[in-house]
């Protein structure tokens, strides 16, 4: 099992330097991956400009986001995928997910918490299916066209989407529709069982998830939660916070071996505090968790 450790990056930059900065130390001490969130209503960048300018400025190090697919036009969004991915000789990463169940979050996206669900399980195919390059006939819920192509195909092929979340109709939708998972805010026991059931929905859909695509998203902390944290986190009443967000780099890297015992391999760690340095803290942080990597 291939474990790969990549690391979430939240914040607008003030400068171009400032994500040079980080993209350059984070290829540096050997990460698989830098990954941005996609967020309407928060002050960080764009993910899908920002990754197209690190393709630029960075040659080994994978590229990905969780890109919020609701609300998106089908063609644009695999044009878009397969753009980055080809400026980036194949180094994108994109992890599908329905949005942040915040007010702001969907009166932007302009889709209510209802009809998210419901339009990821109609876009997920159907972007897959433009992404592979042949005319694609569709005809259903929200989008209807025959014929149509995506001219720019990406490098990757077959361009894999994962898709997040631990409710019972994502883990549906990873296992018949998704080519991995990437679930955050849940134990390894957590994890591992939504692996199992990933892969038994599959099965009943006559597919299969590549057994190294399951990975999990955990932010980690140094302290007390800032304020304000425990509720943008949506940590769940009565949770175990020290099994959800560790406390510190010895935690986290116990934790990360107890989800690689329970069948997870792919990893994206992120402070839940912007750090003073973020070469200094990548320096810790490869010192703390990258020798697991293999």
């Amino acid at each position: 099992m291939k474990v790969r450790i990549g690391v979430g990056v939240a914040g607008a930059s003030s400068s171009p330097r400032d994500l040079e900065e980080i993209l350059e130390a984070l290829e540096h001490f050997g990460f698989d991956s830098v990954w941005l969130p996609d967020v309407l209503q928060a002050p960080v960048d764009d993910a899908m400009t920002a990754l197209a300018y690190a393709a630029a400025h960075v040659r080994k190090l994978k590229l990905g986001t969780t890109l919020v697919f609701p609300g998106r036009n089908p063609v644009r969004l695999a044009r878009e995928l397969a753009t980055v991915d080809r400026l980036s000789n194949g180094r994108l990463l994109a992890t599908a997910v329905s949005g942040i169940n915040r007010r702001a979050e969907l009166a932007a996206l302009g889709l209510s918490a209802e009809e998210r669900g419901a339009e990821m399980d109609e876009l997920l195919p159907l972007v897959k299916a433009l992404l592979g390059g042949g005319p694609v006939d569709h005809h259903g819920a929200r989008w209807a066209f025959e014929g149509l192509r995506v001219e720019q195909t990406p490098v990757q092929d077959p361009f894999d989407i994962w898709v997040g979340g631990t409710v019972p109709a994502a883990l549906r939708r990873a296992g018949r529709l998704a080519d991995g998972w990437l679930p955050s805010l849940c134990t390894p026991e957590e994890a591992g069982a939504g692996r199992a059931r990933i892969e038994r929905y599959a099965a009943e859909a006559g597919r299969r998830v590549d057994p190294e695509h399951f990975g999990a998203s955990i932010g980690y902390r140094d302290g007390d939660l800032p304020e304000g944290a425990a509720e943008r986190l949506r940590l769940r009443p009565g949770a175990d916070v020290g099994r959800l967000v560790p406390d510190g780099l010895p935690a986290l890297r116990a934790l990360l071996e107890q989800f690689v015992d329970a069948g997870i391999s792919k990893f994206v760690v992120r402070p839940v505090r912007p750090p003073a340095s973020w070469h200094d803290e990548l320096g810790r942080l490869a010192d703390a968790v990258l020798d697991l990597q293999r």
